[in-house]
């Protein structure tokens, strides 16, 4: 039986897999064209797998295509000798994979140049090329028609090393350029930097013949029809809402969609009787916002990479005018190129889905704030299972009323919260203190990210009853009453008829304000929350 998948490549016959359909067919027309494609994304973003998926949809659709598919991953050390011999060697070997996967054998003067042949620098791997071609277009092999094409794919392109990598491209572009050269006939590079990031040399990019082919997140349609590869095989259905909520929650990025599928299907041990439901799809996401796996770890790896990267991100998730993405800079682009951020719509910076931003916002969150003992006024003796009512309703309203009085009683020492950037410090606060409560009486806590930037919508769910907070900062008093009419509709989309709107006030006079009121049919109770700028002075 079929798995999802979740380690490394995938394949048909072990694993459930989206056929990107569409776009194997525009890759194979491009390769047919001749063209030089490049591909460069994150890590786990499924790009491997599908270069390989339409190399193997091309040999079918026409035998004349001869595929080499190559890995650097373990080249970035190499020097340029032992660089262009290991790449000789993987030529030769897939060579003969190819032959042996079609039923053949090659033929005793292609045998004998490949093993007579020895590659030592860029000016010799063109000549290689152009004695295989003349080879693989003669009519001597055996038992396999005459190849008139080759396909090269390099995988971990990245993996090149330096003292390589501008005399390999540059050879490769002679190649595409050459009226006599035709081998190879295209080539694809994957990638997790592009090309422009390596470091190759300061000229003109020696690889400007590229053509760059983007590979997107699973649409909500693949999502389904990957789901229902499980279910026409195992018979257990997935709930409409269940794969809705999926999708939303990763935006379609291919390892968290097939992580959160492998939860549900293999490890919450749900009888395969029973329809995977909402309360199961809880408890998947709270382990993903929970487990450490290889994805993860390597966002958290990424953002950690540069200090300044937790402002930018704070920055772009907290404030509704956003950040103008700008692809020259270099804090953006390098988020952009770990699949942490990327170009929205309307050219703002976005999170690319909510499970990374409430992990960005975990990862950023410091353990202990020093200011937990005090949460709650000493002389009530409350608690957080206080605000939970004997029949399981959740009293969101006084929880944030304490909130609001446990920020003034703090007083300057919300300041001295260690690790966090001040102007944060207020949404982090009410993260961690939301983030205590809901684990406290077992609730289920959602970032229902809408635009991926701008404000922190949390939806809670305990007994199968929905309460939505949502926080900014203070922009403006017409970002604070817009923000309102957001909700609003966000409450309408979600079915629910109370909703609490958070703005923490950084201004140097800021003005608290508590408000009930009704907005386009739904009730809000909106907290504007004033966070102190600077200690009282010492004198």
């Amino acid at each position: 039986m079929r798995c999802f998948g979740t380690q490394g490549r995938v394949y048909p016959e072990k694993h459930y897999i989206v056929r990107r359909t569409e776009e194997i067919e525009n890759f194979i027309n491009r390769v047919k064209d001749g063209k030089y494609i490049v591909l460069f994304a994150p890590r786990q973003t499924g790009k491997t797998t599908f270069f390989r998926l339409a190399l193997d949809a091309l040999v079918i659709e026409d035998s004349r295509y001869f595929p080499i598919q190559l890995d650097f991953q373990t080249m970035r050390n190499a020097s340029p000798v032992t660089f262009y011999e290991h790449f000789h060697y993987m030529i030769h070997r897939y060579i003969q994979y190819v032959f042996q996967k079609r039923g053949g054998v090659p033929s005793e003067m292609l045998t004998q140049f490949l093993e007579n042949t020895k590659l030592t620098d860029h000016l010799s791997m063109v000549k290689f090329f152009e004695n295989l071609a003349n080879l693989l277009n003669s009519d001597s092999h055996e038992g396999v028609s005459a190849f008139k094409r080759v396909v090269l794919l390099i995988d971990e392109f990245d993996g090149i090393p330096q003292t390589v990598v501008s005399d390999f491209l540059y050879a490769l572009r002679q190649i595409y350029l050459s009226d006599e050269m035709q081998c190879p006939h295209s080539v694809g590079i994957v990638g997790v930097k592009s090309i422009r990031q390596l470091d190759y040399d300061r000229s003109v990019s020696p690889f400007n013949i590229q053509d760059e082919f983007r590979l997107p997140n699973f649409t909500l349609k693949q999502v389904t029809e990957l789901f229902d590869q499980y279910t026409n095989e195992v018979g257990q259905a997935f709930a409409p809402k269940v794969i809705a909520a999926i999708h939303k929650q990763t935006a379609g990025q291919p390892f968290l969609v097939n992580r959160c599928a492998q939860i549900l299907t293999e490890e919450l041990h749900i009888p395969k009787t029973e329809t995977i439901i909402m309360e199961h799809f809880a408890k998947a996401h709270r382990r993903l916002l929970r487990e450490g796996n290889t994805n993860i770890d390597h966002l958290r790896t990424n953002v950690r990479r540069d200090r300044r990267f937790e402002k930018l991100l704070l920055q772009i998730a907290s404030y509704e005018s956003g950040v103008l993405f700008n692809p020259d800079d270099a804090l953006m682009n390098e988020l952009a190129t770990y699949g942490v951020i990327a170009e929205g719509a309307d050219g703002m910076c976005e999170i690319v889905n909510p499970i990374y931003q409430h992990r960005i916002l975990q990862i950023f969150k410091p353990t202990f704030n020093g200011l937990e003992n005090v949460y709650f006024p000493e002389e009530t003796g409350m608690h957080f299972i206080d605000y939970l009512t004997p029949e399981g309703e959740l009293e969101i309203e006084l929880l944030l009323n304490n909130f609001q009085a446990f920020i003034a009683r703090a007083g300057f020492r919300i300041l001295q919260v260690p690790d966090t950037p001040q102007e944060y410090v207020g949404q982090h606060l009410l993260y961690a203190y939301l983030d205590h409560f809901v684990r406290i009486v077992g609730a289920d806590m959602f970032l229902e990210v809408q635009t991926g930037r701008g404000r922190i919508d949390l939806l809670i769910v305990h007994n199968q009853r929905k309460y939505i907070v949502e926080t900014k900062i203070w922009e403006g008093a017409r970002y604070y009453q817009a923000g309102k009419k957001q909700l609003a509709a966000y409450m309408k989309l979600e079915a629910v008829v109370e909703a609490y709107y958070v703005v923490f006030d950084h201004r140097q006079h800021p003005e608290a304000r508590v408000e009930t009121e009704e907005v386009d049919g739904v009730k809000i109770r909106s907290y504007v929350i004033p966070v102190v700028q600077r200690p009282p002075s010492a004198a």
